[in-house]
């Protein structure tokens, strides 16, 4: 198990990871494209166990608040949003047992979160609030990128993992 302090500091860690492609990143790239969200929110779920990846969440939705106010609470309840769809699903399907990790289990995970934190976001933003315009294009971007990104970090978790992350955290 994972000292209360290395926890802490995982956490922060990753959670300025989220933070930074926000930083680099114009406003609708970074939300198109999850893949270090999904990379780091996985790892954290894996790493630092139960609620891993929602407290990380909560740490890159904090910072994300500083540098964009004017979208507060909204980042801030999609970043725990995310997170905890990612813990949700990594123990719904069991992605890791006490010998070996389960792949294609990560993926459909990573994949499934993002695909729902991308739609859910984008509705309420765009049809409740009506703060961004209704397009057709954007939507079928996010499904599709969503689905691409949240796979590809599914996968990225899983390459790590076999290279032995776990060991040098």
């Amino acid at each position: 198990m994972v000292s209360k302090l290395r926890r802490i500091v995982l956490m922060s860690l990753f959670g300025v990871l989220i933070f930074m492609p926000k930083v680099m990143l114009p406003t609708p790239l970074d939300k198109i494209l999850f893949l270090v969200q999904a990379l780091v929110l996985g790892l954290g779920a894996l790493l630092l166990g139960k609620l891993g990846a929602t407290y990380t969440a909560f740490i890159g939705g904090l910072l994300t608040t500083i540098l964009r106010p004017a979208f507060f609470p909204l980042s801030l309840l999609f970043a725990v949003l995310y997170g905890m769809l990612i813990d949700m699903f990594f123990m719904v399907f069991r992605v890791k047992t006490a010998s070996t990790l389960r792949n294609s289990r990560i993926i459909i995970s990573t994949t499934l979160s993002t695909i729902f934190t991308g739609l859910v976001s984008y509705y309420i933003t765009a049809h409740l609030l009506g703060l961004l315009p209704r397009n057709i294009l954007i939507e079928i971007t996010i499904l599709v990128a969503g689905t691409a990104t949240g796979a590809v970090g599914g996968w990225l978790i899983t390459y790590l993992w076999k290279k032995g992350i776990q060991n040098y955290v």
